[in-house]
């Protein structure tokens, strides 16, 4: 199910904000001008804290990732595999779509 989470002017060019939906908290990045739209979970495995969303985007190697700003522990924002640490669990990701200047993320099945 496909739920409007945002506009287009909520989420700052290069960088990520978090919305909430039924308890569960989404970090969600806008690389560019809205040219991708990432989502993945806001909570860190590292220290299960709420903090995904005010890391610092980049790329590895063509690959967007964010990191951590607690532990600089990196991960895809393509898949959520994390980049940096082989024994971390890999953030869950969303399907993110722009339609106009609504932001929707697809959730559940």
């Amino acid at each position: 199910m496909w739920k409007k989470v945002c506009t287009i002017n909520d989420i700052p060019e290069n960088g990520g904000a978090c919305v909430i939906d039924n308890n569960q908290q989404i970090a969600i990045f806008k690389i560019g001008a809205g040219e991708k739209w990432y989502a993945v979970e806001n909570q860190c495995p590292h220290k299960q804290q709420m903090v995904i969303s005010r890391g610092i985007i980049g790329d590895s190697q063509g690959v967007p990732k964010v990191a951590c700003p607690l532990h600089k522990h990196t991960f895809s924002l393509e898949d959520g595999n994390c980049l940096s640490a082989e024994n971390l669990p890999n953030l869950k990701t969303f399907p993110v779509k722009q339609e106009n200047e609504a932001v929707y993320i697809k959730l559940g099945k």
